[in-house]
């Protein structure tokens, strides 16, 4: 896990995220707890729990997008899960235990990216030596006659060596060939290994899914590996060969090991849409997509041991963050035992007509900005002026105000209908300069404007 310091992490968030200062501040503290954490002593390491956090805003004000970035900024895994997939122990659907398999699956991706890495450059030199013997065709090995070994008959063991000398010689040259892409389009046989295995499902407690993945472990490590022939181009031979022969220089227990102890530690789960289980007090009895779900979510969040493929996972250290509008439930809404254990709560603000303002030209990848480079590979120059954006986010807010409020998403609507027409004609635009003016944008968005009767409000 890299460590930040909070103001760091917060000048980090603020490249993509626009505003909402306490959200950012609250998770750049409880990443460097963690930080903190790791410094302590083992007997008093333990002890420590993360303090996990409720974000509470109306969508499309960036909840999600703060914890993605935080989690990829400390290269931790991170898996985002929605509240309403799941139901309780009984009923078919999703279990709430698979957050935490999907958790696992992703510290090993990582995990397992990483190692390959490392051996990138061992696994080309192998990979290169054997698409050597396959455009070269592989040499049988020939038994010797026993009369020769018996007699002695150096004639015999000369033109070995001197078949030696001629193979190398023509293998270096295949080499230099290869490595100066002249071969790139020739065809070759190559043998590789067969990865797919027959699906067989079965439906237990565990879920469906977590069997299937069991039984194909199982019976991979059983059955012997087939092998397939494959006719590729080289480069892409290139590829395969280097592919397989990385998988084949990491060792998985050590990855899966250095995996499970990653999400322990290190995990972020990051539960979307926990407003939907929150029971209003409006419904009469039990609800199982509600209640049921709060209670089978909270061992995993106080801490407990969940049965994964790759082993038991602790869930004692995980991080968890949560999130909803809350717009017709409250916080209080969820069972208090739940309440407790989310002891940060963060309330994001709605977005103003600035911050459309700010979010359109701010961010690394400010959506002006995409559009800029989407026009640029047909030959096109997009240049805006103020007043073009400022009527952008005008309208963007308005139509927030009168209809639903879909936060900063609403901007990708009215992106994609004033570039339309744009990009429809593009093609037969290359190497020309269009400038959008506050004129442009209001030909082209007067459906909308019309629409909601916004027109009166963009002077």
């Amino acid at each position: 896990m890299k460590n930040y310091t909070p103001k760091e992490i917060v000048e980090e968030l603020d490249k993509y995220i626009v505003g909402q200062k306490e959200a950012k501040k609250s998770v750049a503290v409880a990443l460097r707890n963690r930080y903190r954490r790791n410094l302590l002593p083992d007997d008093f390491k333990e002890e420590v729990t993360p303090k996990n956090i409720i974000m509470v805003g109306p969508t499309g004000v960036g909840k999600t997008e703060i914890a993605r970035r935080i989690a990829k900024l400390v290269e931790a895994p991170f898996v985002k899960v929605e509240a309403t997939k799941f139901t309780e122990v009984g009923y078919v659907g999703r279990d709430v235990d698979s957050m935490v398999r999907d958790l696992v699956e992703a510290a090993v991706r990582m995990v397992k990216e990483e190692k390959l890495k490392k051996v990138t450059e061992k696994a080309k030199k192998i990979a290169e030596d054997r698409l050597i013997d396959y455009i070269i065709g592989k040499r049988k090995k020939q038994t010797k006659n026993p009369f020769e070994v018996l007699f002695n008959y150096p004639s015999a063991e000369k033109s070995e060596e001197t078949e030696e000398e001629s193979m190398q010689y023509k293998r270096e040259e295949i080499r230099q060939k290869l490595r100066n892409g002249e071969l790139d389009n020739y065809v070759v046989e190559i043998e590789v290994t067969d990865t797919s295995t027959p699906m067989l499902e079965m439906y237990t407690n565990l879920g469906s899914e977590e069997m299937n993945i069991n039984l194909q472990d199982i019976f991979a490590d059983i059955l012997p590996k087939k092998k397939k022939i494959k006719k590729v181009p080289v480069y892409e031979a290139k590829r395969i060969l280097e592919s397989e022969e990385a998988q084949n220089l990491i060792d998985m227990d050590e990855v899966i090991e250095e995996a499970i102890k990653r999400a322990e530690n290190d995990g972020i789960i990051f539960i979307d849409e926990i407003d939907k289980i929150a029971s209003s007090g409006y419904t009469a009895g039990p609800d199982v997509s509600r209640e049921g779900v709060q209670r089978d979510i909270l061992p995993i969040i106080e801490g407990c041991t969940v049965m994964t493929k790759y082993g038991p996972v602790k869930t004692d250290h995980i991080l968890f963050i949560a999130a909803g509008a809350f717009n017709v439930a409250k916080v209080s809404d969820l069972i208090p035992e739940l309440q407790g254990r989310f002891p940060v709560r963060v309330n994001l603000k709605p977005l103003t007509k600035e911050d459309f303002i700010r979010i359109l030209k701010e961010p690394k990848n400010a959506l002006a900005k995409q559009y800029q480079e989407l026009l640029r590979t047909e030959g096109i120059e997009v240049k805006y002026t103020d007043e073009a954006i400022e009527a952008i986010a005008e309208v963007a807010y308005l139509i927030n105000q009168q209809s639903e409020d879909i936060g900063a998403r609403r901007l990708h609507t009215v992106m994609e209908k004033l570039f339309e027409e744009l990009s429809f004609n593009a093609p037969e635009l290359g190497g020309q300069q269009i400038v959008i003016t506050e004129e442009y944008v209001k030909e082209q968005l007067k459906d909308s404007l019309n629409k909601y009767e916004v027109s009166k409000y963009i002077l």
